[in-house]
């Protein structure tokens, strides 16, 4: 009997396991839009770009910004559509005179030494991924500075002199200064072809940024940023450009709508001081101010309390002051995240890869859902691993030229390796997929912070959906899509899957044409599900405008050599539904317009 009750009881749990989840995509819960992806150039992007062999910088710069597949249909790429590139303040030019002990700390600038003169020579390694990125299509470069340059500090240095000053380190009659000089960047590559649609002028005010932080930073008061914000808007005007400027990057969520520490009781409230009409700190009117604010997620990601309420609190004073949140910064920082929140008990110690790298993706979903967030970004692209840090602080890793192992502490002037992560690809999982212009809808049916968790975002045109499915359980799930559309079905599935054993790979085992059978979403995973709505053409219409002639066979060539980056074009030119843009497809669309048959997905 009690063999029986055992198998009986088995038998029940396998069930309890393999029943599937229904989730359903409502296209009309409509939330915000979707302007990118992205991640820091900053330490290292100038030395990879510089000192790196071409085979290992193009490979850096096609795992970053790639969208197209290889032929088993897999991402060769994570298709980051937000570039952050650091403006330095010139330590770099003062080597060890610059007090930043850290030489990987100090950055170069554009403004030559007699502090009159540009020499655009400088700074090679930034400028090379630039141009990269930009030839990949990447649509928005963001130029961001952590301190005023040297010619223009109080001090001569790229950090704060004192605990006891929270003042900003840039001399009086030096904002407009300072904000020319930003604007002429811009503008210089503005004219090279260079999306460069923002400036990020301050960098985390709230700190105190002394020598010991070990790399170039200043504190800032609200009003300070605010006359600097003014010299920038009237610097961008005078040079015609569109340019927006982001504003405060505020070291954390609750910085914006009110303090958070003791120790750092300045630029606080930063919603209040910038957006409210009757502040004296008010820019929010400007026209190249960004109707957005932006804040980091460092600090607030440690249990599922944290993760919620700061964001929720954030995204409610966003909307009292009509603006949106963007989270412009964020690695693993801070102390190891909780058990109760999923992470493992030995915190860093015994977490793997795939752990730090499955947490970054429930950050994610918890930025994008509870605080809304229109962009999301990692710090950094490139970091050496160190110290028992495993990759806490990387997308790609970088080892010195003869060091082996994970880790490293070698030169990087000597050159070196790139080697791609689990971090890379589960934001892959998002950034590949979810272009700008989409936009977040609602998604019932996992929003289990220790299990699984999902979000749905829709294409501009309406002919896609993307769903982003994270696993945090220690047993696969199964889920079912619908729809609440009747004007739409679920047409078709193609899936990506980032574990411990899979690098965003695409799942040619799941049947492209989609009657409501369970999905897989494996154990501690990240799962991406793009959905083909645009059921009312046939298949071979790749442009779906009622007719397959000509133009499909081009708009075909074209996302296949990776000219046409339109996220209609890109899902539908798999016409034959094998994972791969080809010639095979190229013939099964000429062949449909001639009206020879063939076996469509």
């Amino acid at each position: 009997m009690r063999k029986k009750i055992t198998i009986i009881m088995m038998v029940a749990a396998v069930a309890l396991c393999t029943a599937a989840t229904t989730t359903t995509i409502n296209l009309q819960a409509k939330h915000q839009i979707v302007t990118g992806f992205g991640a820091s150039d900053c330490w290292l992007g100038d030395y990879v770009g510089r000192y790196f062999n071409d085979t290992m910088r193009e490979r850096a710069a096609k795992l970053l910004f790639a969208r197209s597949y290889n032929r088993g249909g897999n991402p060769e790429g994570i298709g980051l559509s937000l570039w952050r590139v650091n403006l330095g303040a010139g330590s770099a030019a003062q080597g060890d005179d610059s007090g930043i002990e850290d030489a990987y700390r100090r950055a170069d600038s554009y403004l030559a030494t007699n502090g009159t003169s540009y020499d655009w020579s400088r700074c090679a390694g930034q400028r090379w991924l630039m141009q990269k990125a930009t030839e990949y299509g990447v649509e928005s470069i963001l130029l961001f500075s952590n301190s005023p340059l040297v010619q223009y500090t109080k001090n001569g240095k790229a950090f704060n002199s004192s605990l006891l000053n929270t003042n900003a380190n840039l001399k009086s009659d030096c904002y407009d200064d300072f904000a020319g000089y930003m604007a002429t960047v811009a503008k210089h590559f503005v004219d090279m072809g260079y999306p460069i649609r923002y400036i990020s002028p301050v960098n985390e005010p709230q700190y105190d940024w002394t020598s010991s932080s070990n790399q170039e930073g200043s504190p800032w008061q609200n009003d300070e940023i605010a006359l600097l914000v003014r010299q920038l808007n009237s610097a961008l005007d005078s040079r015609s450009l569109a340019t927006q400027i982001l504003i405060p990057e505020a070291a954390e969520w609750q910085y914006l709508t009110g303090g958070w520490s003791i120790i750092h009781t300045h630029a606080t409230s930063q919603l209040d001081a910038f957006f409210s009409p009757g502040s004296t700190s008010y820019v929010g009117n400007l026209p190249h101010v960004a109707p957005v604010a932006a804040a980091h997620s460092y600090w607030s990601f440690t249990t599922n309390n944290a993760l919620t309420s700061a964001r929720t609190t954030a995204a409610q004073g966003a909307a009292s002051h009509g603006v949106g949140l963007v989270q412009s910064e964020w690695s693993m920082l801070d102390a190891a995240p909780s058990a109760s929140a999923g992470f493992p008990e030995g915190g860093y110690d015994e977490a793997t890869y795939m752990d730090i790298a499955l947490y970054m993706a429930k950050v994610i979903y918890c930025d994008l859902v509870y605080a809304g967030v229109s962009s999301w970004s990692y710090w950094t692209a490139f970091a050496q691993e160190r110290w028992g840090q495993k990759n806490r602080f990387y997308l790609l890793r970088v080892n010195a030229a003869g060091d082996t192992g994970t880790e490293s502490y070698g030169d990087l002037k000597n050159g070196g390796t790139i080697v791609d992560n689990r971090n890379l690809w589960v934001l892959g999982n998002y950034s590949r997929f979810i272009r700008p212009g989409y936009q977040r809808v609602g998604l019932t049916g996992a929003d289990d912070l220790n299990g699984l968790m999902g979000s749905a975002y829709v294409s501009p045109d309406g002919l896609e959906a993307v769903v982003v499915y994270v696993n945090m359980a220690q047993s696969n799930q199964s889920v079912t899509l619908s729809i609440t559309d009747s004007n739409k079905q679920v047409a078709g599935v193609k899936k990506y899957t980032t574990s411990n054993a899979l690098a965003l790979n695409y799942d040619r085992n799941l049947p492209y044409d989609y009657t409501g059978e369970a999905i897989e979403i494996p154990a501690r995973s990240v799962v991406t599900l793009v959905v083909d709505l645009a059921n009312d053409c046939q298949t071979c219409d790749v442009n779906c405008d009622g007719a397959v002639d000509v133009s499909d066979v081009n708009i075909v060539i074209n996302v296949m050599l990776g000219k046409d980056s339109n996220a209609t074009h890109m899902s539908r030119a798999d016409v034959s539904g094998d994972g791969a843009i080809d010639v095979t497809d190229i013939n099964i669309v000429i062949n449909t317009m001639l009206g020879k048959t063939h076996q469509q997905k």
